[in-house]
């Protein structure tokens, strides 16, 4: 049997156990499960430097491990000088075991190098289940070299889970470890 992520191992072995005594769950199929995390970037000023679309790839690629790929415009808008088909941002979906081992990385190494952190907000569930976190600053993750940063900008990291609530979405990624402000 090959290598299986930490986070893996820990829901499987004990996050399981805790929602299921949480929630009083019947079957093991019920417990909610993190099916997809979705890192993703807009680059705005692309419409005139289309170097930074590559930059965008570049950086989200080395933070997640896995290519990213360049998002186009869907619409025509003229006041942003933005045509249909034009790219406009950067994105990358993860599952399985990178999206584990994203996700130990960023609990572990990244959130913590954040300044004055005292936890993330609770307030990015969407009413389905799902939790959308916004990072202003690239540099938090150790794969970026800060001498070799354009520019600095954040991106917005999305959890895709199977829970029916928020509340059992709350409770799977407290258990998963990321860290919710106290209210």
């Amino acid at each position: 049997m090959g290598y299986i992520p930490r986070l893996k191992e820990e829901f499987n072995s004990r996050v399981i156990n805790a929602l299921t005594e949480e929630f009083g769950y019947k079957n093991v199929m019920q417990v909610p499960k993190l099916q997809k995390i979705v890192v993703s970037r807009g680059v705005g000023a692309a419409v005139a430097d289309k170097k930074l679309i590559e930059y965008a790839v570049d950086e989200l690629t080395k933070i997640t491990g896995q290519k990213a790929i360049a998002t186009i415009s869907k619409k025509d808008v003229a006041s942003f000088k933005l045509r249909k088909g034009m790219p406009i941002g950067a994105m990358v979906t993860l599952r399985g075991e990178r999206m584990y081992e994203f996700l130990d990385r960023l609990i572990t190494t990244a959130l913590p190098r954040v300044r004055d952190f005292n936890g993330i907000k609770a307030t990015g569930f969407d009413g389905r289940g799902n939790y959308s976190l916004g990072i202003t600053e690239q540099i938090i993750f150790p794969e970026i070299d800060i001498d070799k940063v354009k520019k600095i900008e954040g991106m917005n990291i999305t959890f895709v889970t199977s829970a029916k609530t928020d509340k059992e979405a709350k409770s799977l990624l407290s258990e998963l470890g990321l860290p919710f402000k106290k209210n």
